[in-house]
């Protein structure tokens, strides 16, 4: 049960980061966007290779004890690619300009934090009194349904932080710290989509702020259903529940770093920016498991 609230409390941690995002979005005078290449290469190389050095043998091993070796590792690579399915389509119903992986440029964001910036022609930012009451009824909508598409694709990322925590919240701690580096340019670039939709700076705050609390929601239903339908008395979770639930987790993982992390390190970051990122992630990972055995 201690190990409960850790995992919870490291969840909750890593979706701050949103509202980390947020604040840089609405209250820096410039985004460093430099930082942002670093933190989210550093964050992929974290996921990558805790993903397939310790997540996924994680799985074999207790899926293995369950099914024998052979069909151990078969449920294991369905389990993997199960979790990249899942967080695919996640990611595809999501629409592009309310993705919030979708990265946006400087002068997209500068109106956030300052009046006197232009608004990008391509979004329908205008005075209110430009608009009638059904224009901003509609506008609004489209700023809940972008909070609400955002909430959605966080939750997988709560499950995968909670899940390692859980299980050992040492590894926890580094993947909590690599999903909040993650979160920060997500974070702003929620605001974008909500603060063109809304035209209002308090609300995209609050949206982008509060759609970071959906990673510990996610990760709570998740574990109350686990523990309705498949824990045992002690409410335990079955080892092959378990080992399943570690190879869905590393695929997600991967995914994101793969269509996520690593494509949007690229856009913010300069020359060897976003490799530094990478294998410096993946170095500190290794040294936390080193100092774990």
């Amino acid at each position: 049960m201690d190990n409960f609230w850790i995992a919870l409390g490291l969840t909750v941690f890593a979706g701050m980061g949103t509202g980390v995002g947020a604040a840089i979005a609405f209250f820096a005078k410039r985004t460093n966007f430099r930082f942002l290449s670093i933190a989210t290469g550093f964050s992929a190389g974290v996921m990558l290779y805790v993903s397939f050095v310790e997540i996924f043998f994680k799985g074999v091993d207790s899926l293995t004890k369950v099914y024998g070796d052979k069909w151990g590792h078969w449920v294991n690579a369905g389990s993997f690619f199960g979790g990249i399915i899942l967080i695919g389509l996640i990611d595809n119903l999501i629409p592009e300009a309310e993705n919030p992986h979708e990265t946006h440029t400087e002068k997209e964001t500068a109106p956030l934090h300052d009046d006197s910036a232009p608004v990008p022609d391509c979004y329908p930012v205008k005075p209110s009194t430009e608009f009638s009451k059904t224009d901003i009824k509609k506008l609004n909508r489209m700023g809940l349904f972008t909070a609400i598409a955002i909430t959605i694709h966080n939750f997988p990322e709560g499950l995968a932080t909670f899940m390692a925590a859980l299980e050992n919240p040492s590894l926890g701690i580094t993947i909590a710290v690599a999903i909040a580096l993650h979160n920060i340019p997500e974070g702003i670039s929620v605001s974008v989509p909500i603060f063109y939709a809304t035209g209002d700076r308090k609300k995209a705050f609050i949206y982008s702020f509060l759609s970071g609390l959906a990673e510990p929601v996610g990760a709570l239903i998740a574990y109350v259903i686990l523990l309705f339908f498949v824990g045992g008395e002690n409410g335990a979770i079955p080892p092959q529940i378990t080992g399943i639930l570690f190879g869905i987790v590393a695929g997600i993982m991967v995914y994101i770093s793969v269509d996520e992390l690593l494509p949007t390190s690229r856009a913010y970051g300069k020359g060897h920016d976003s490799i530094i990122g990478l294998v410096a992630g993946m170095a500190v990972m290794e040294f936390s498991l080193l100092l774990m055995k």
